[in-house]
């Protein structure tokens, strides 16, 4: 298409934004991996929160967490999610929407093993989203699991990955008197090949 060169050239959207992912390492001063990531409860009501995108695959993208949480809860129940990349430092966006699936398997324990030995043993501690009585009964219960699983705990098995697939993407770009550049990848399934539309800003 004409007029897409420069940051939006090439026909992957995923490989675009690993693109987009390794300038914003350079210029983003934290978390470049952040996203918000919404999903919605049994009852259709949205949720949002910022968690750290650890993996963009070839044709999907990872994060972690506790398969308890309001999060994990949520995917499961709907098996579709959204999430939202944004970068000041670069001036631009990414839009996904897709399936989700779990990734409880080897690259979910490869992943936990590369994760500080404090961040392992919080894992195991925290019953994420739930009720807490106090940070004091939180960090008692850090030491207690320290105590149980040592220096090299294994992966919790209510902890893990999700995967989402995407079956829309949106790459947008900051323009001069909000005209924004704005490309939209859509695809009915995984399996099929992308159509890309460009967007009024």
């Amino acid at each position: 298409m004409a007029g897409r060169s420069g940051i939006f050239e090439g026909d992957d959207p995923i490989a675009i934004i690993q693109r987009w992912m390794g300038e914003a390492e350079a210029s983003e001063p934290n978390d470049p991996n952040a996203i918000a990531l919404s999903t919605v409860d049994a009852d259709g009501l949205p949720n949002a929160r910022m968690v750290l995108l650890k993996e963009i695959e070839a044709n999907a993208f990872v994060f972690y967490t506790n398969y308890q949480s309001a999060k994990a809860v949520e995917l499961d129940g709907a098996g579709k999610a959204a999430f939202v990349l944004h970068w000041k430092s670069l001036q631009r966006q990414v839009r996904v929407r897709g399936l989700v699936s779990k990734e409880d398997g080897p690259q979910a324990d490869a992943y936990y093993k590369s994760r500080s030995l404090q961040s392992r043993l919080g894992a195991w501690a925290s019953q994420q989203s739930r009720p807490l009585a106090s940070r004091t009964a939180l960090m008692a219960e850090v030491a207690k699991v320290t105590a149980a699983k040592g220096t090299d705990p294994d992966r919790p098995p209510f902890w893990g990955g999700y995967r989402v697939t995407p079956v829309e993407i949106e790459l947008w770009a900051d323009g001069a008197f909000r005209l924004h550049d704005r490309f939209r990848w859509t695809r009915e399934n995984p399996s099929q090949l992308w159509q890309m539309t460009r967007l009024n800003p």
